[in-house]
């Protein structure tokens, strides 16, 4: 069975062609799961019309239907399902890999400097492990369930983006290997895990860890997918978790669905969850003066969108209170800002005096914004040609209620170093894409383009592309900019092969690599990066 990220939302066949779903609160009955998952599609059909669900698959009989067929392994309303996607590729400013790396090379990266070979994981889809079910308890109304998570093929360790900066804490820059910043922090299940009840009349409600709004609607409308190798909004969340890639995923979250016609609405809620961690605005502070805050990252968020023939839209809203970004490891010897990131700080960067209150060990530093977005994304869809085009709006602001060292962080982690003042007025993010893909017989051709463009921020407004003057910082404007074109072909219903490039450069402000001054420049602004690979799902 050929999926991707865009068809995962029939995991769940919540929406049947009979008609429009939707779902009223009741006891839930989860069933105990033990399995690694991926996120090769969607469990719930969030922001689908029923009318464009694919098929569901007919369960596997025999291991002959298993190898050629699109069977799906189901027992009793019980199906596991899974991928494997790995390849080989070369990158014209990278770094060494590791194994919590789960996205690859393929973006432009802060600390990128070297042409080199890599192992390239997860490039169409992530690979993992998954189960879901679906068990009807009442006439019309089910008890549905999923829990999935990823793990990288070239280690066999659950994806982890939290620990890609964590074993970088303390180096100097030139030694690093690849870190990034994510949902996926080592959870047993780090993509989705949750479970409700589905009515055929009234939709669907689920709670527990599960995708945001914006995940499903760029997996619905980026023509590569979601792709880590070939799509931006794919490998940096930041459009998808409406201003910081962390928010991808929503951990103690409701998701409401149902469809009606042609039409379809979604909503989500996220209750505040975790420790604000330790604050003073003191310029000088200790443990005794610092105040224990209390958490305010609730979520919340809004979908609306249809289809009508060939055409389907979504619009998008979601806001987030305390969103968290992880811009780099706590800092070695070598920064210009070592002087405080690579020990404990208050949120206004001010050094803590005496013993630190949080370690740095195992820890991490973070920019914390409240932040609101909204999306609206188109597709227009012929049985052999596909266009896709989208725009989001994000405005940020500094937190309205601060968190301190000590604050959760996804996954366990927790925050050594935090800054709620990182902004100097209100950050404006402009996020578009378009592409196209066309499929010929068993092999699909894809092309896509993206650029994210921010504002100039910084108080007095003062930059200036001048290497010379050096008052170019984060704060500055700037644009990211990627384009790509691959071509994937299926042998069979299981097992595709691709080959495609990427290349993405940085201007501005986005070409700041420490968001604190002076400003501390990209390795390299551009990065180039063919890839070739295959995947094997079920």
């Amino acid at each position: 069975m050929k999926r991707s990220h865009s068809t995962l939302l029939s995991c769940f066949n919540l929406m049947g062609a009979a008609g429009p779903l939707s779902v009223r609160t009741t006891n839930l009955i989860a069933a105990a799961v033990l399995c690694f998952s991926s996120t090769l599609g969607f469990a719930q059909g969030a922001a689908v019309d029923p009318k464009t669900e694919p098929r569901t698959p007919d369960p596997c009989v025999s291991g002959h239907d298993f190898a050629t067929t699109d069977c799906s392994l189901t027992w009793h309303g019980i199906t596991v399902y899974g991928a494997y996607d790995v390849g080989v590729g070369w990158v014209s400013h990278g770094l060494p890999e590791n194994g919590y790396n789960y996205e690859g090379e393929s973006l432009v990266n802060r600390n990128g400097y070297q042409h080199r070979f890599v192992v390239a994981p997860n490039n169409l889809s992530q690979t993992g492990l998954g189960i879901r079910g679906k068990e009807e308890f009442a006439p019309g109304w089910t008890v549905v369930f999923n829990a999935s998570t990823g793990i990288n093929p070239q280690s066999g360790l659950l994806a982890n983006a939290s620990a890609t900066q964590t074993i970088n804490n303390g180096l100097p820059r030139a030694s690093y290997s690849i870190a990034i910043d994510g949902a996926r922090a080592g959870q047993p299940f780090n993509d989705e895990y949750f479970a409700g009840v589905a009515s055929e009349y009234f939709g669907t409600l689920t709670f527990g860890r599960q995708r945001a709004l914006g995940t499903d609607t760029m997996l619905q409308y980026d023509p590569a997918t979601g792709s880590y190798a070939f799509s931006y909004i794919g490998y940096n969340g930041t459009m998808a978790g409406g201003g910081d890639t962390e928010d991808t995923r929503w951990d103690d979250a409701v998701k409401y669905r149902v469809a009606y016609g042609p039409a379809h609405f979604g909503a989500m809620y996220k209750f505040a969850d975790g420790s604000a961690g330790c604050f003073s605005a003191a310029s000088t502070w200790t443990a005794a003066n610092c105040t224990a805050e209390s958490a305010h990252n609730n979520a919340y968020g809004f979908d609306l969108g249809g289809v009508e023939g060939k055409f389907s839209a979504d619009l998008v809203y979601q806001h987030y209170n305390q969103a968290i970004s992880v811009l780099n490891p706590l800092l070695g010897p070598q920064s210009l800002s070592a002087t405080y990131q690579s020990t404990t700080d208050s949120i206004n960067t001010n050094p803590i005096n005496g013993v630190n209150l949080i370690g740095t060990t195992n820890t991490l530093y973070g920019i914390v914004t409240d932040n609101n977005a909204v999306m609206a994304a188109a597709k227009y869809s012929s049985e052999a040609f596909k266009v896709f085009a989208g725009y989001e709006y994000i405005w940020q602001n500094n937190s309205a209620n601060p968190l301190g060292v000590g604050a959760s962080d996804q996954g366990g982690y927790i925050m050594s170093g935090v800054e709620d003042n990182n902004l100097d007025s209100e950050k404006l993010v402009n996020i578009w894409w378009t592409g196209a893909k066309y499929s010929y017989h068993h092999t699909d051709a894809t092309v896509a383009w993206y650029q994210q463009r921010q504002n100039d921020f910084r108080k007095p407004p003062t930059c200036s592309t001048n290497p010379s003057i050096g008052n170019m910082r984060a704060s500055c404007a700037g644009t990211l900019n990627e384009g790509s074109l691959y071509l994937d072909h299926h042998f069979s219903k299981r097992f595709d092969t691709f080959a495609g490039i990427a290349y993405s450069w940085v201007t501005g402000g986005l070409d700041i690599a420490i968001p604190h001054g002076p400003g501390v420049p990209f390795k390299s602004d551009n990065n180039f990066a063919p890839t070739i690979g295959s995947r094997f799902t079920f």
